[in-house]
């Protein structure tokens, strides 16, 4: 059977995170923003948030202990429809739940080959938000049916770290495939400025919960008087934060921000942190080494499972970040520059090498996936 050309086909991928509010929702915005002119057509359908904070789904119910957060329902019908305009050759569920459910059982229906995304623990999120209890056993159910029901009929599992891959063939996986993550062209395309090599100034972005070991970013905001510390996100420990910068002056709480000015807050200080207890992947990091700066991160971070990009980032130690901190503080400001100078390197290549990826899985999945049906 031959191959569909790439630029005759049409993607379709599914999710019920908003764009840009966490890893899988940004993951998928920057990947079929770059993949759109290398396909015939590309569509995401997921819940939107409007510029007043309200989120527009088929339902969306708060989701208990995070009110920046929603469990979100699709629209059938309008799914549905969706279906018939993009005619897609091939969809990409990147969340379980409702509307992965729902995407996986209009794609077999219309016999659509479709690839599943795993990019979240969520056995890890129970063990640390309700471990031992009752709801956490509930929670941790509900996904394993999800992705069991997800993974029934996928043509693979794409994960972005070799550890949560293990967890999908743990769960039953039929096959597995080790995918990179893009680079939003919001951090490409501006050119960035080289990195001065100085280190006055920290960042984090991300979402505000316990998993983001904030405890260690407000030590370190103790630790280091002399250095600027931001914090950028929402999240449950959002007052937490705001309490803090009220006691620290070294300390400022900037609230959600933007892919645009997130980038520009990026581009203004010299480092980026991200001590996560547990991260998929970290994409946040990744942008931050597109941009030349500093990257710290943990040894949870699954972009440290990828030998290619450890050389353009800083991996925090047991002895922890303000350690990690202080041992980048006593390098020469030509030694910084020269691990800035590296990640961004690296980041830039392995842009080029992810969109390549994808081309190839889409690809192979459709013809294989033609191949089967032609047998039967």
């Amino acid at each position: 059977m031959p191959k569909l050309p790439l630029n005759k086909t049409r993607l379709l991928a599914i999710s019920d995170a908003a764009p840009s509010r966490n890893g899988a929702g940004a993951y998928y915005l920057d990947l079929l923003e770059q993949m759109d002119g290398r396909l015939e057509k590309t569509c995401l359908y997921s819940p939107t948030i409007d510029p007043q904070g309200k989120w527009q789904a088929g339902l969306s119910l708060p989701l208990p202990g995070d009110k920046t957060q929603k469990l979100c329902f699709p629209n059938p019908m309008e799914l549905s429809r969706l279906f018939e305009n993009i005619n897609p050759d091939i969809v990409v569920i990147a969340t379980p739940g409702v509307y992965g459910i729902t995407g996986a059982w209009m794609a077999r229906h219309r016999k659509i080959p479709y690839l599943t995304g795993m990019h979240t623990s969520f056995e890890q999120l129970t063990e640390l938000y309700w471990p031992n209890s009752i709801r956490g056993k509930i929670v941790e159910q509900y996904f394993n049916f999800s992705n069991g029901f997800l993974f029934r009929h996928t043509e693979a599992v794409l994960g972005n770290a070799e550890p949560i891959l293990k967890q999908a063939q743990d769960m039953g996986a039929p096959k597995t495939r080790l995918i990179g993550t893009p680079v939003s062209s919001e951090f490409i395309k501006p050119a960035c400025k080289p990195h001065r090599g100085a280190f006055e100034s920290c960042l984090f972005a991300g979402r505000l919960a316990k998993e983001k070991n904030i405890e260690a970013l407000l030590r370190a905001v103790t630790d280091f008087p002399d250095i600027k510390f931001s914090i950028a996100g929402d999240g449950p420990l959002r007052e937490t934060i705001i309490a803090a910068a009220r006691k620290h002056k070294n300390l400022d709480y900037l609230g959600w921000l933007g892919r645009p000015a997130l980038r520009k807050m990026v581009d203004d200080h010299d480092a980026l942190l991200l001590p996560s207890h547990f991260e998929t992947f970290g994409t946040i990091a990744l942008e931050a080494m597109a941009r030349e700066k500093l990257v710290f991160v943990s040894q949870g971070c699954g972009i440290t499972h990828w030998s290619k990009l450890l050389s353009g980032l800083i991996v925090i130690d047991e002895s922890g970040l303000s350690q990690s901190i202080k041992q980048v503080l006593m390098k020469s400001p030509q030694e910084r520059k020269d691990i800035a100078r590296t990640a961004n390197t690296l980041a830039l290549e392995w842009n080029t090498d992810v969109l390549d990826q994808w081309n190839r899985i889409i690809t192979d999945t459709i013809s294989n996936y033609a191949d089967k049906d032609s047998k039967k």
